[in-house]
């Protein structure tokens, strides 16, 4: 599973990362982005529900560091 490094980025920046991705890499359907953003967890929370997506996992994994696995639906 490939991972995108968003991490030292402030938002808008890693769900411009995740849109980034997805046009670069038509073929993977999941895919792991991790960030440090503190608003990161409400940003991708929100970028899935409205792109119809799947957030198929959420970890806080240290202070600042977080990590999600995304599911490319549409």
């Amino acid at each position: 599973m490939k991972t995108v490094d968003a991490k030292n980025m402030q938002c808008p920046m890693p769900i411009v990362q995740v849109a980034k991705f997805i046009r670069e890499n038509p073929e993977e359907t999941c895919f792991l982005i991790e960030a440090t953003d503190l608003a990161f967890e409400a940003d991708i929370k929100a970028w899935c529900e409205k792109t119809h997506n799947k957030l198929s996992d959420f970890k806080k994994e240290d202070a600042g560091h977080f990590v999600a696995t995304i599911e490319i639906l549409e």
